[in-house]
């Protein structure tokens, strides 16, 4: 089931079916996120009546459909304190339960028995644009930690602007390259770029932009955060001539830049939550 929420001149579409996802981001009827059309047709239902079903195993196995989702961070694969994913069969390609009113939509995800969380993800209507309302909650009996981790995905081929209040900026993953980028006083510019990788950014001021998008959140100055001390981080993919094998034989379906919003690392005791909130404001 697709939902919609109009205001002005902006529209979202929400498939909570599929990991709760915000799949579509109209502004003045010109998309802004980026979703796989050879999977998702224009209402964002899934081509030759497909159904969603939960997707796993290793990141050349994920099914990518785009748009804005959350994830469990640290990402990992050497124990049971990172996260394996994507893909991953509760919280980014599980159902999860819908609660809709006029200007928001909460969708809350199943119990995921790998990292012990549910998430709960609220985007709302503002007057500028929209929030994204984000909780991880413990639901099993045993102490965990983790940090909330949103990605959005967007059409490649403009350059990101972030702010910065120190010029911190570290390379976390280089599939094909680092991507690069420049500092021009307080901001960093990652131009646009053929290449496999991603930047963290520990300096960040707490908003990024792509195109007509602006993601704003805090940063706590006394938190830990994943990936080197990364509240902020830019990915970039373009297609390849072959999966790449070492990163699980990722094969990155189109030109994606993803601006992947982080809280802080949090220890959990049973029962309580972490939260973190974005405001996307569209201009």
């Amino acid at each position: 089931m697709v939902t919609w929420l109009e205001r002005g001149d902006l529209r979202l579409g929400l498939v909570p079916e599929l990991g709760g996802r915000l799949l579509s981001v109209q502004y003045r009827g010109v998309e802004l996120l980026w979703r796989n059309t050879d999977l998702l047709d224009d209402s964002l239902h899934l081509r030759d009546g497909g159904v969603f079903r939960p997707n796993s195993g290793r990141m050349g196995d994920w099914v990518n459909y785009g748009g804005d989702k959350t994830w469990p961070a640290p990402q990992g694969w050497d124990g049971p304190d990172q996260w394996p994913g994507p893909p991953d069969p509760v919280l980014d390609s599980g159902p999860y339960l819908a609660y809709v009113s006029d200007d928001l939509v909460t969708m809350v995800s199943g119990a995921d028995p790998r990292t012990g969380l549910k998430f709960s993800r609220t985007v709302a209507l503002t007057d500028d644009g929209y929030e994204l309302r984000l909780t991880a909650k413990n639901t099993t009996s045993r102490p965990v930690r983790w940090a909330l981790w949103n990605v959005t995905q967007l059409p490649g081929g403009s350059p990101v602007t972030a702010g910065l209040t120190r010029p911190d900026v570290v390379a976390l993953v280089a599939g094909t390259g680092t991507p690069e980028y420049t500092v021009d006083g307080d901001r960093l510019v990652v131009p646009p770029q053929d290449v496999v990788g991603k930047l963290g950014v520990p300096g960040t001021a707490g908003w990024v932009t792509y195109g007509p998008l602006t993601l704003s959140f805090d940063v706590d100055p006394a938190g830990e955060y994943p990936d080197e001390g990364s509240p902020l981080e830019i990915w970039l993919e373009h297609p390849l001539p072959a999966p790449l094998a070492s990163l699980g034989d990722l094969d990155p379906p189109a030109r994606i830049v993803e601006l992947e919003v982080l809280g802080p690392l949090t220890t959990l005791a049973p029962g309580t939550s972490t939260g973190l909130t974005i405001r996307a404001t569209v201009a």
